[in-house]
């Protein structure tokens, strides 16, 4: 297959795109930057073609997936910075990244007949409760400008084609990129204690296993809207600090606190973000491994261990 992955210089997509191209298909992927810069290290492991592109612009969206001409789109560029997103002159272009910008994508599938897989997340929700958010739940209510226009972004999809992949995720970390893990070690390098949040509960997914997914996804035709993170239940982001610091041999000391105790972010969180995966396996798919063996695979491959 020739498929068109967007956001390849983020953590999700350079997973995503070495991943397709591992499996013999032909990549070409696109961001807003003017290169393909593959890992910050240096490490880019895919010769995947590269298209510079700003989906914001729905003509060069026209243009550049109508020369492409591929067989299926993974849109993985997003804004992704959940406080940023709150400030002044930002929101307009979260707007227009995460809602507009999809809707270009989804309307160049549609031109194309291209299958489209969008990366959604929890944040669609309005986060409360203590169940688990089904995949075909509609109970749509979100906290901040960023689950917004994500959820704009899925309205666009399903508004506009007829056969879709839209995957929630959460909690997300990779080798490409900043992210919790690597935040925690920095601050526990330099710290004797870190305060963490202990009433925000969901599963952080690894975009390396998570990329094995999507591409089994994009194989086939089982379309509709999936959850996807790691499997090893439901944990807070102080478990989660825990976890880092014992599989990283650190002894820095971790004290829980409230969302209200901690008090520093710009945009409201879900205190909920647990995500029922039970359709991946109804479907066939096979689900992430736990992620107390993701973390550890993890730490290994940014040589924390």
């Amino acid at each position: 297959m020739k498929i068109f992955v967007t956001g390849v210089n983020g953590q999700l997509g350079y997973d995503v795109v070495n991943r397709l191209a591992a499996r013999g298909h032909h990549c070409v992927g696109s961001d807003i930057t003017g290169a393909y810069h593959g890992a910050q290290d240096g490490t880019a492991v895919c010769s995947a073609d590269y298209v510079q592109l700003d989906i914001t612009d729905a003509q060069a969206v026209a243009r550049v997936i109508g020369n492409v001409k591929p067989d299926a789109v993974i849109h993985c560029a997003a804004w992704t910075a959940v406080d940023a997103a709150e400030e002044g002159e930002n929101r307009a272009k979260v707007h227009a990244i995460n809602g507009e910008g999809t809707r270009h994508i989804a309307q160049a599938c549609k031109e194309n007949s291209a299958k489209l897989l969008y990366i959604s997340t929890d944040y669609v929700f309005d986060g409360q409760g203590d169940q688990p958010w089904k995949a075909d739940d509609q109970h749509y209510a979100p906290l901040n400008v960023y689950g917004q226009s994500k959820l704009e972004g899925e309205q666009a999809v399903s508004g506009t084609l007829e056969n879709y992949f839209i995957v929630r995720i959460a909690w997300v970390f990779g080798k490409n990129g900043k992210n919790f893990i690597k935040t925690m070690l920095n601050v526990g390098k330099t710290h004797d204690t870190v305060r963490v949040v202990n009433d925000q509960i969901g599963t952080p997914t690894y975009t390396y296993d998570l990329a094995r997914l999507l591409a089994d996804m994009i194989e086939s035709d089982k379309y509709g809207y999936y959850h996807a993170t790691n499997e090893g239940g439901y944990i807070s982001w102080y478990d989660f600090t825990r976890e880092i610091y014992r599989q990283a041999g650190m002894a820095t000391q971790v004290l829980p606190v409230t969302t209200a105790e901690y008090g520093l972010s710009k945009a409201a969180r879900p205190i909920n973000s647990r995500l029922d995966k039970s359709k991946l396996r109804t479907a066939g798919f096979e689900p992430l491994p736990a992620w107390q063996d993701a973390l550890n695979r993890y730490l290994k491959e940014i040589g924390e261990i």
